[in-house]
């Protein structure tokens, strides 16, 4: 019976530029979901804590994606502005914070997270 047991290894770096790399979407407007997507998925078996860390990611990119379409008929009654303007704030800030912390092996926390994926 021949079986291939994959290890682990640490790559706090990985980490780090998966949480930096949603900074896309200020750049192309949809990056910040797909690249760290396509990254978690396809090495997430591979480096120790991505599995979670890709989720997280995910479920927020995924969040702020569902709180900029509620906010598209606020606009109109110009409470959109102001949810725009925070989702924009915690778009580019919490990314920052969480590379941080996963650069020195803190916990990652994304607020108003919808758990889309457990």
């Amino acid at each position: 019976m021949n079986t291939v047991h994959q290890v682990q290894r640490e790559d706090n770096q990985l980490l780090v530029i998966t949480h930096v790399l949603q900074l896309l979407t200020f750049v192309t407007g949809f990056g910040g979901l797909i690249v760290p997507l396509v990254i978690w998925l396809t090495k997430k078996d591979e480096i120790i804590d991505l599995d979670e860390h890709g989720k997280k990611i995910v479920n927020f990119q995924l969040s702020m994606i569902v709180y900029s379409i509620v906010a598209i008929p606020l606009l109109f009654i110009l409470v959109g502005f102001v949810i725009y303007f925070a989702i924009g704030i915690l778009a580019l800030v919490f990314p920052i914070v969480n590379a941080v912390n996963a650069s020195n092996n803190k916990p990652i926390y994304y607020p108003l997270s919808i758990q889309f994926v457990k």
